[in-house]
């Protein structure tokens, strides 16, 4: 079989597992996995050969430099620390130093750099500023452009968290304890190891960059703060998964091949609901690599999209009045022996099993929900959750209605097993031709209205934001799913049967299955009043319920987070909030004063005398008192606050005042000549590049 060239041309820059058993002897590629698996450091003559091969491999690729890459507390702006192979040469007896080219392992497994710079929550200051980044040898190593990029941590000189990843690989720790612990509980004795995976589904905005550079607010917040909605939207559904336009296939073709070779599995891409959104998908990985890759593919989109005269938007919420762009991560766990942990198999113990590990995700959901919650609260979020495209602020569970059912029986007193997530047979659809195929469809429908729905081998956190990091929402979910099946075990441990521990995990958590239309305004009612499920509707909610004596217990426990950085990373959150708010602010302070007020003064010239000028002069007037009343209550800022009290006035009143110039600013914007307007307008950004054709 001949192989096209698209794919022939592959040449992976990624220090692979394979890559790693050709350039490496025996004893060091079995020392460097042995120290990922034990943690222990690994020998140094084995760490010294590690980081030559490397060096060698990446000089041979055209490197230069090699960089530290870290993920700092703020969104998915990655930290790099980029340093040449070159040193001074110490063996020179001479005072004065020549140059080297040199690598050595002190280089390659940690660095040294500021830590009081970076978002900290109070962990740092100026003054005990000292920070380590520490490789996460788990990770891959890479080369893009000329350098050798290296995946690490980010900690304090005390070991605390400063970054993303360290409470993710904690996390990874954890989830692999109690998930095989419950595992050998359940009879599976050769289960030695439990890795949790995931695939983000990553939407975003492709807009031509002329009309983005243009556009102040897009430049400084990443979304557009003010304008009027398009005359048509998204309402015919022409653009979900269209035939995707010339322009932006292009983008696509490159930012394709660039992803395969940094080793990035890229497999889909389609065109989303709204006019120029967007949507690619890799396959599952390791959770912590998929952080890592999901952070790179989006700086690689930005910079092909940039090539391609396209300005990539990640922001949860660009355009108002469309539908906005989330970061479905699809879930999962699997053990050493080659067992999906979150579909059913085919014999009855591993039917079993699958329930089992149900009832763990059905108690995290239950007892952590809101701690799941804050974890995709952001400024940018607070757009979507709860409204009509993404998921409630609600964190239910969506099973299915047969798995419900099933679990309801096991409450009752019923087996285990019983349930497959693959039947076929007389569950085959057919289209009613004789030209088609039978579908094999799953016993489940998708919910789409869920948090968390079941997809038949994985479950999909939908509310996770498209400028997240998915490291946070990913490290609670494994420890508090991990305290699940630890409750589990304790129980069984304590002498119940598996069937009986699993059947009272799930009558005390089942309350937050929900298979309904999350949406509606019955089950928001009967989430908060009979089930007793938190709404926490925004951010400042959400954040302030944090660091509960429950959740901080939780984390403490099981070494993910200390209390300390518990308090840090609730602080990070709300400082962020307040930041956004007040750039977003002071942006439409300025666009208006400097731009739109004087071409309402001029579009109002051009009618003096005519009669004509209808409702210009009021909706001007509304619009200037307005921006008069933003501006005053910027101005009363509460400086010196908490920053949970600073994000409070900023949602009661900083938001409701720019919420109220935007109002009256985009009825303005329909009432002012076109040629006078001073920005890009929707139907500027969102259609004209669709039916560019491509230069050749």
């Amino acid at each position: 079989m001949s192989i096209p060239t698209a794919l022939q041309s592959i040449s992976m820059s990624v220090f692979t597992d394979k890559v790693r058993k050709e350039k490496l002897s025996p004893e060091v590629y079995t020392a460097y996995a042995e120290s990922i698996e034990t943690g222990t450091p690994m020998p140094k003559a084995a760490a010294s050969e590690y980081a030559a091969a490397l060096f060698t491999w990446a000089m041979d690729k055209g490197a230069v430099n090699f960089c530290n890459l870290f993920f700092p507390i703020r969104g998915m702006k990655s930290g790099t620390k980029t340093d040449a192979f070159i040193d001074l040469d110490y063996g020179e007896k001479q005072p004065l130093k020549s140059i080297k080219v040199d690598f050595d392992s002190s280089k390659l497994f940690n660095s040294e750099t500021d830590g009081s710079s970076f978002p900290n929550g109070g962990l740092r200051c100026t003054a005990t500023a000292a920070a380590y980044m520490v490789i996460d040898k788990s990770s891959n190593q890479y080369i893009k452009d000329d350098t050798l990029y290296v995946p690490s941590c980010f900690i304090a000189w005390t070991g605390e968290s400063l970054d993303y990843k360290t409470p993710l690989l904690r996390s990874l720790e954890t989830i692999n304890t109690q998930a095989t612990r419950l595992l050998n509980n359940l009879g599976f004795t050769d289960a030695k190891k439990v890795v949790a995976n995931v695939g983000c589904e990553q939407e975003f905005f492709a807009i031509p960059r002329e009309m983005a550079v243009a556009r102040p607010d897009i430049l400084a917040t990443g979304r557009t703060i003010l304008g009027a909605d398009t005359a048509r939207g998204q309402e015919l559904d022409d653009h979900y998964f269209g035939k995707i336009s010339p322009r932006v296939k292009a983008f696509f073709v490159d930012f394709q091949a660039a992803c395969w070779e940094l080793g990035i599995s890229n497999v889909v891409y389609h065109n989303e609901v709204a006019p120029g959104q967007h949507e690619w998908s890799p396959i599952f990985s390791l959770c912590n690599t998929a952080a890592d890759q999901n952070i790179l593919a989006c700086e690689l989109a930005q910079e092909i999209g940039l090539k391609h005269n396209l300005f990539i938007l990640h922001h949860e919420k660009p355009f108002a009045g469309i539908n906005g762009s989330g970061k479905h991560c699809n879930w999962g766990l699997n053990s050493d022996t080659g067992m999906n942990l979150y579909t059913t198999g085919k014999t009855k113990e591993t039917e079993a099993c699958f329930t089992a590990f149900t009832a763990a995700l059905s108690y995290a959901i239950a007892n952590y929900g809101e701690a799941l919650r804050a974890t995709v609260a952001s400024s940018g979020n607070d757009h979507r959750l709860g409204a009509q495209e993404a998921p409630p602020a609600i964190i239910s569970l969506a099973t299915g209605k047969k798995l419900e059912a099933h679990l309801e029986s096991v409450v009752a007193g019923g087996a285990l097993d019983g349930y497959s997530a693959k039947r076929y047979g007389d569950a085959d659809l057919g289209t009613g031709s004789n030209a088609t195929e039978k579908v094999g469809r799953g016993t489940e429908d998708r919910n789409r209205t869920a948090p968390l729905p079941f997809c038949g081998n994985r479950f999909e956190f939908r509310a996770v934001g498209s400028n997240q990091n998915i490291s946070t929402p990913m490290f609670v979910l494994n420890t508090a799913v991990a305290e699940g099946c630890e409750a589990i075990s304790v129980l069984i441990e304590g002498g119940k049967s598996a069937r009986d521990a699993v059947a009272q995990v799930l009558a005390e958590s089942k309350h937050c299955i929900f298979n309904g239309n999350g949406y509606s305004p019955e089950w928001h009612k009967e989430a908060v009043e009979v089930r007793k499920l938190s709404n926490l509707a925004t951010t400042v909610e959400a954040w302030g319920a944090w660091d509960t004596k429950k959740n901080t217990d939780l984390f403490v426990k099981h070494k993910v987070l200390s209390a300390a950085e518990m308090t840090a990373l609730k602080t990070i959150n709300f400082e962020r909030y307040t930041q956004d708010l007040e750039i977003e602010a002071d942006t439409m302070i300025k666009m208006i004063n400097q731009a739109v007020l004087p071409a309402c003064a001029a579009d109002l010239k051009a009618y003096d005398g005519t009669g004509l000028a209808g409702s210009r002069p009021d909706t001007y007037k509304a619009m200037a008192a307005q921006l008069d009343n933003l501006t005053k209550v910027r101005a009363s800022a509460p400086h010196g606050a908490s920053p949970e009290d600073a994000a409070k006035w900023t949602k009661e009143e900083l938001k409701p005042a720019m919420n109220a110039l935007r109002t009256a600013h985009d009825a303005a914007e329909g009432l002012i000549d076109s040629k006078l307007y001073p920005f890009p307008t929707y139907e500027d950004m969102l259609f004209p590049h669709q039916e560019e054709a491509v230069a050749k």
